[in-house]
Parts: structure tokens; C-alpha cells; sequence
């Protein structure tokens, strides 16, 4: 072989090992896939990722925020798990990818996805009429030991889900009867404010930007977070339950998953990618703004969260009386 003929050889080699070293990027549009309906705190997580990515150069790709709205957010989960492979899709799921399958209303489990990064904890609050002559969260678990089953509580948007969860856990804590509660469901938290707004119910179980509006209007009043420690803003003047002395942290989880079956240099740059939206100053504020808690967390300990939590959530979903049974 002639000189000329090795040094093209050697430049084809050269460029073909320049090619197979370059890390894996976006190389179509990405579908952000949202199983709830826009304008809901699912939404605002997609919509930042979706303006802070190309903002911050970090996909060169066009991003597309879809809503797959519908049984429990299961329309959603079974779009994104055809594309077995694709790390062009990402699903932002919550705890009701767990419940959906523990309780029968899904096939699809935590285990049929890739988990990249949870993001947020959204801890609930209960809450009263104003008018309500109940005025601490002690006074609150004295009323549900006596009198549970004609106080009506109401929540958004499925038996079983974070709300039912967070008011059967409230209940164990102070040693209640946890099947005393008397749920009432309704299809949004905006609803269900309202009726106990109109005193059609005695509480609603909700995420604290829900009602913190109304509390500092005079309308609602909130007697306890299930946070580890005091929210900021206008809810650092809410005491947490372990401060009352009732033993309850409990939030809702925002996380992003994939479809099984993608590769770990996938998975390592999407887990990169919302690492630095998580990082940015708009993303501190949205935190701040909706009195939602920092959880990033990524791979081997996500996995073993949502092992643990399924486990947790399936005893206390056995014990609410709502897993189906074969």
C-alpha cells in the first residue's frame, strides 16, 4: 500500500473514532409529556424546562410540551412507554405512578420506566373555613379523634392519591381511626377550595400555594404543613405537625422519567441537563414562588425512593381500604 493510500486510511480511522467519541445529544424534536391538564403545577415544571434548556444551550433541538390528560395521569404512561428506547421523550411523573398501579388502575409500574432526576416535593396543608372555630392543629386532631366521620374533607382528584394519602397518614399520627375520614373528591383544587370556602365541607387536604391566597385574604386558615420545617414567605408563619407534636412529613413529588430500555449515556446527559435548570435563579424563585421543596435526586437513589415509597404507600393504601383486590 502507498503512502498516500495508509494516510487516508489513518484519516478515515481518525474521523470515524472522532464520530463514535461524541457524547449522545437531542437529535429530534423532544416531547415533554405532562399528564395533567396546562396551568397545573406539573405544567410549570414542563414550561421551565422547556424555556430554560435552549436558553442555557443545553439541547440544540426544538422542545414540545405535551398534555396526555386522563385516567390518573395513565394515558400518559402508556404514550411515552411505546417508545421503548427513545430518549427523546420525558414524562414528568408524580407518587400516582406508584398508587395507579398499586391500587389496579394501572399496568404500569415505576420499574417499566428510566428515572432521571425527581425535582420538587410539593407538601400539603390542611385547611379550614376562617369562620371555623377550630384554630390549631392540635384543637384539629382532637376534633378528627372524636368526631372523623362527619368531617367531611375534600381533595382533588382520586381516592388514594397524595391528599387521601397525606389526611390517612394525619390520622395514624394521632391515633385515629384511619378509615373514619369521610372523603369527598373533586376534580380540582380550586374546586374543592371553594366548597369548603361556601363551608360544604369541614377541610381540604392541598398543595400550600393553593390556599395561601385565600388564607392571607381572611378566608382560609391553615393549621399545619406537612414540611420537615416551615415553608418561607407568607407560610413561614405556619407551624409544621412535628412542631404540634404530630408526627407527619409528607409531600408530592415531582420527578422525570424516560422510556425503559434507554442507554445510560441517555440517561447521564438528560440527568445533566436538569441538574443545571434545576441550578438556575428562575427555577430558586419558581420554588419559592409556588412554596415548593428542593428534592433533586438522581439514579441508584431515585431507584431506591421509589422501591421504598411504593412499599410504604402500598401498606398505607391497604390500610384507607382502596387497593382492589384480585
Amino acid at each position: 500500500m502507498c503512502l498516500r493510500n495508509i494516510l487516508t486510511v489513518a484519516a478515515l480511522l481518525c474521523v470515524s473514532a472522532t464520530t463514535h467519541a461524541q457524547p449522545w445529544a437531542p437529535q429530534k424534536n423532544v416531547e415533554i409529556i405532562v399528564p395533567s391538564a396546562p396551568d397545573g403545577t406539573t405544567d410549570k415544571l414542563a414550561r421551565q424546562i422547556e424555556r430554560t434548556l435552549p436558553a442555557a444551550k443545553l439541547t440544540s433541538t426544538p422542545l414540545t410540551v405535551v398534555h396526555k390528560a386522563g385516567a390518573g395521569g395513565q394515558l400518559a404512561n402508556i404514550y411515552v412507554n411505546q417508545y421503548a428506547g427513545d430518549a427523546h421523550y420525558l414524562l414528568i411523573v408524580s407518587s400516582t405512578l406508584l398508587t395507579g398501579h398499586i391500587i389496579g388502575t394501572s399496568k404500569l409500574n415505576y420499574t417499566d420506566f428510566t428515572p432521571i432526576a425527581s425535582i420538587f416535593n410539593d407538601h400539603m396543608v390542611f385547611a379550614v373555613n376562617a369562620s371555623n372555630a377550630l384554630t390549631t392543629g392540635k384543637a384539629f386532631a382532637v376534633k378528627l379523634r372524636k368526631d372523623a366521620p362527619n368531617m367531611a374533607f375534600g381533595f382533588t382528584s382520586a381516592l388514594g392519591n397524595h391528599h387521601h394519602i397525606a389526611a390517612g397518614l394525619f390520622m395514624k399520627a394521632i391515633g385515629a381511626g384511619i378509615r373514619d375520614l369521610k372523603p369527598v373528591v373533586f376534580k380540582g383544587s380550586a374546586e374543592a377550595v371553594t366548597s369548603l370556602l361556601g363551608n360544604h365541607i369541614e377541610f381540604v387536604s392541598t398543595g400550600a400555594a393553593n390556599a395561601a391566597g385565600h388564607a392571607a385574604a381572611g378566608k382560609l386558615r391553615i393549621l399545619g404543613v406537612s414540611a420537615p420545617q416551615r415553608l418561607s414567605g407568607q407560610m413561614a408563619n405556619v407551624p409544621t405537625w412535628k412542631e404540634q407534636g404530630i408526627d407527619l412529613v409528607y409531600g408530592s413529588w415531582r420527578a422525570i422519567v424516560a422510556p425503559r430500555g434507554i442507554t445510560a449515556e441517555q440517561a447521564a446527559y438528560w440527568e445533566n441537563a436538569l441538574r443545571k435548570v434545576n441550578e438556575t435563579a428562575e427555577w430558586k424563585a419558581e420554588l419559592e414562588r409556588y412554596y415548593w421543596s428542593d428534592f433533586f435526586t438522581t439514579d441508584a437513589t431515585l431507584r431506591k425512593n421509589f422501591e421504598k415509597e411504593y412499599a410504604e404507600t402500598r401498606a398505607i393504601l391497604g390500610e384507607l381500604g382502596v387497593i382492589k383486590q384480585p
